[in-house]
């Protein structure tokens, strides 16, 4: 289903706590779980939105991983509006796409994106980006150059030479496999709070390739498949979303230097170029670094 250049119906501007946030996911997650066609094992939705512009789309796969057409009902287009609203911040602005995953059990959770452009299927009018940033202004620090471009600004100084061309190092998921072939890991867990952070920052970061299929929990292989191999890059550091995954369902924390990495950068990611981005592609590729 699509909702395009409406605006989201949002009952209340203000801020969301965790729990009102995880409440509206949930029930998206309930309603998009009643629509889903029989023999389904993980149900995705993704919403977009820039101004009054907004897109949904969903797909269930069944247990062999095909997909099965899913109709979102329009109360999921709310939701995930009311919900992109109430997480605006100050200076920094709001989330740009979401996805929410779904599965049999009930369980739901979502992934935000703040940063990347998302891949509409429609493109908005120039009116929209303004309108973005008139609704959820942004500091110049959270203004990627796509999004400035799009709204019509003027580019930021220096923009042209932000970014660096370091090597591209790749994350470890784990430490090693023991005789069985299980995954070993000798990672400190992280406290709750820099959970959170560290799991904003490697969920937020630009895919650079996209997958809709899924692969098996290393750590619990009697689950549906539910490992996302999407690919995400910061321009310095490129790892699978299995990492945002393990370190949310297992508590598995990111490569040692990879996590260091994150906490350099204050948790905040960079903006990428799409030069970068190429690089990464031809380095999964096996071209070149």
């Amino acid at each position: 289903m699509i909702t395009e250049n409406e605006e989201p119906m949002t009952n209340a501007s203000a801020p969301l706590d965790e729990r009102q946030r995880d409440e509206l996911v949930t029930r998206a997650g309930e309603l998009l779980a009643e629509t889903a066609p029989p023999g389904w094992t993980q149900l995705l939705c993704e919403y977009r939105g820039v101004g009054t512009h907004t897109e949904v789309d969903a797909m269930a796969f069944d247990a062999e991983g095909s997909p099965l057409p899913v109709r979102p009902p329009a109360e999921v287009a709310d939701l995930l509006g009311r919900l992109r609203t109430g997480m605006a911040e100050p200076g920094r602005g709001t989330w740009l796409s979401a996805t929410v995953t779904v599965d049999p059990s009930g369980a739901a959770y979502a992934d935000f994106a703040y940063y990347t452009q998302p891949r509409w299927r429609s493109n908005p009018m120039r009116e929209g980006f303004r309108d973005e940033l008139r609704i959820h202004p942004r500091d110049d620090a959270h203004l990627p150059a796509w999004l400035r471009r799009l709204a019509g600004l003027v580019p930021a100084p220096g923009a042209e030479m932000s970014e660096a061309r370091e090597e591209l190092r790749a994350a470890k998921v784990y430490d090693g496999f023991d005789e069985d072939g299980r995954p070993v890991v000798n990672r400190t867990p992280l406290d709750p709070t820099e959970k959170d952070r560290v799991l904003r920052y490697l969920s937020e970061a630009p895919t650079v390739l996209a997958a809709w299929s899924y692969d098996t929990d290393a750590f619990d292989p009697e689950r549906p498949p539910s490992v996302p191999l999407n690919v995400r890059t910061d321009g310095t550091w490129v790892w699978p979303d299995s990492v945002a995954y393990y370190l949310r369902e297992h508590d598995v924390a990111p490569d040692p230097e990879l996590l260091a990495h994150v906490r350099q950068r204050d948790y905040v990611v960079p903006e990428v170029g799409e030069d970068v981005r190429q690089r990464v592609v031809e380095l999964i590729a096996g071209r070149r670094l």
